[in-house]
C-alpha cells in the first residue's frame, strides 16, 4: 500500500512515521502535490500553532491539494483543526472540510489546566442528526467499550454533525471526525498504545464503502 505523510513545519510527524512503520508500512514523506494525489491513503498530523502551518500550506498550494483529495485522509491533532473551516488561534481560516470553529479551552475550575494534556476517555458511539445512536464508524471499530487515548491540545473542536467520537475536558468536544473521505483525531494514536495502533490500521483498511 502506497500511503503518503503531508510533509510541512510542523512538529510530531516522525512519531506517526514510526507508528506506521511498526505496522509494517514504509509511508513516503512529501510535500508533492503530485505523490500526494497518488497515493492510497494520507496522513496529516502535526503539532504547533495553526496560523504558521496554514500560511505554510497555502504558500505552497498544499491547502488546495489537500481539499481535492478523493482517497481516505487522516488528520491527526493540529491535521483535524487545520481540516475545520475557522480555528481561533491566530484567527486563521483552515482548510474548510468540516464546518466548523475550532476554539481555545476555557478554564472554569482551579483545575482546569490549558493545554490538555494526558490519557482520557472516547466515547465512540456515532450520534445522528437527530440524537440518535448511529453505530460505530469503521475507524472506531473494535476499541473496547472505554478506550483511552493520548491528548495535547490547546484547542478543540466543539461536537458537531461529523463527530464520531467524543471526549469530555472542561466540556464535551470532538475527539475524531469522518466526513466523506476525511477522517480526523484530536488524540494522538500513534502515541496510544494498543488503541491508537487499532485506530491506523483501521484507517489503513477502509475501502471505497465506508467513505
Amino acid at each position: 500500500m502506497n500511503v503518503a505523510i503531508v510533509k510541512y513545519n510542523a512538529g510530531n510527524i516522525y512519531s506517526v512515521v514510526n507508528a506506521l512503520k511498526r505496522l509494517g508500512i514504509e509511508p513516503l514523506l512529501t510535500d508533492d502535490a503530485e505523490q500526494l494525489k497518488k497515493a492510497d491513503r494520507v496522513l496529516f498530523p502535526g503539532q504547533g500553532h495553526a496560523g504558521e502551518a496554514m500560511s505554510y500550506l497555502k504558500a505552497r498550494r498544499l491547502d488546495e491539494v489537500i481539499r481535492d483529495l478523493r482517497q481516505p485522509v487522516f488528520g491527526i491533532c493540529v491535521g483535524q483543526q487545520l481540516l475545520c473551516r475557522h480555528s481561533e488561534e491566530g484567527d486563521t481560516q483552515c482548510i474548510g472540510i468540516f464546518d466548523a470553529e475550532v476554539k481555545r479551552f476555557q478554564p472554569q475550575r482551579h483545575e482546569d489546566k490549558v493545554p490538555c494534556m494526558g490519557w482520557n476517555e472516547l466515547d465512540v458511539r456515532c450520534q445522528m442528526t437527530d440524537g440518535r445512536c448511529g453505530g460505530v464508524d469503521p475507524l472506531m471499530e473494535g476499541l473496547g467499550e472505554h478506550p483511552y487515548v493520548y491528548f495535547v491540545h490547546s484547542f478543540y473542536v466543539p461536537t458537531c454533525a461529523d463527530t464520531i467520537a467524543t471526549a469530555d475536558y472542561i466540556l464535551p468536544y470532538s475527539a475524531s471526525m469522518h466526513k466523506d473521505n476525511f477522517y480526523a483525531c484530536q488524540f494522538h494514536p500513534e502515541k496510544s498504545g494498543k488503541v491508537g495502533e487499532r485506530i491506523l490500521e483501521n484507517f489503513l483498511q477502509l475501502t471505497t464503502d465506508n467513505v
